[in-house]
């Protein structure tokens, strides 16, 4: 509303125009207040759809004590996790759920609890068919020599393939990797277990060339936090505590076995030779993933 009309509103005394201020007034207040109990999020997309389920399990357990209720929002805007960050820093977003890394342990405030118990840590690789009988021929040396791998060179997985002697094609995007795979600008695309069952359903029927690759696979330990901004500690405490509370009970587990059954099927048919290599990137401090809820490692 124009100013010059907020000031004879404001100064005129007939019933309505009170009536109208007061009108004004309330509807002013609704957002803030429908503000404070909205979480938005961030990434949104199938293959991320557990880590949020997750966040409202944590949250609905502390509801259960305080019966203080938040709302979960995606933020759906595709942008790069270091536009992410910025965005949590400034309080567009509330809520991130990424592995650690040097900067962002210095930006933002980990709940320190691994949500995926490193389940996407274990790479397995899409490739094209007509390339299966090259793969399953190598040996984990030769695959490491001589394959490949593409990989957004955002992800922390970028340089940990690469600092590791893995041959990495950098990029920038996610669907557009399949693409690219398709098109022979790479040889292997490497997925965490946990992504590739709705990656099979969603993006292969569009390149028909491609398909997931059943003898090699790498291990790494990768663990996935919440972050929150460093100025909000409570959320912070309130999600751990929930999430305590739902490990305690066993609906955490439940729920992660539930929501990773696909992958765990996979894990069970096929006999993946597994290389285990280093997380160069994950800082001082971090527990490594224990894995014992789907992995039974030798």
């Amino acid at each position: 509303m124009p100013l010059s009309r907020l000031s004879k509103l404001l100064s005129c005394q007939h019933p309505w125009c009170k009536r109208l201020l007061a009108l004004i007034c309330l509807l002013g207040a609704v957002p803030a207040q429908a503000a404070d109990n909205v979480i938005r999020y961030y990434p949104s997309g199938s293959i991320y759809t557990y880590r949020w389920a997750l966040l409202k399990l944590a949250l609905d357990h502390v509801e259960k004590v305080d019966h203080h209720h938040y709302e979960l929002v995606p933020l759906n805007d595709k942008v790069t996790q270091w536009r992410a960050e910025q965005l949590l820093s400034t309080g567009k977003v509330d809520v991130l759920a990424f592995a650690p890394n040097a900067q962002r342990e210095q930006l933002l405030q980990p709940v320190r609890m691994d949500i995926l118990k490193g389940i996407i840590g274990y790479r397995v690789f899409f490739v094209r068919k007509d390339d299966l009988p090259i793969f399953k021929g190598m040996t984990p040396q030769q695959f490491r020599a001589g394959v490949r791998l593409g990989l957004n060179s955002q992800w922390a997985d970028y340089l940990i393939m690469k600092n590791n002697g893995y041959e990495v094609q950098p990029s920038i995007g996610y669907e557009s990797l399949f693409e690219m795979l398709a098109a022979g600008r790479f040889d292997a695309f490497p997925r965490g277990l946990n992504e590739v069952g709705s990656e099979m359903k969603e993006q292969l029927p569009r390149y028909p060339g491609l398909t997931l690759e059943k003898s090699k696979a790498v291990y790494f330990p990768f663990p996935v936090y919440f972050w929150v901004s460093k100025e909000n500690k409570p959320l912070a405490r309130r999600v751990l505590q929930g999430l305590k509370m739902a490990e305690r009970d066993g609906s955490f587990k439940e729920l992660f076995l539930r929501s990773h059954a696909d992958a765990l099927r996979l894990l069970a048919e096929n006999g993946w030779q597994t290389t285990p290599i280093n997380n160069t990137e994950l800082p001082p401090g971090n527990a490594r993933p224990d894995t014992s809820w789907w992995w039974k490692r030798r």
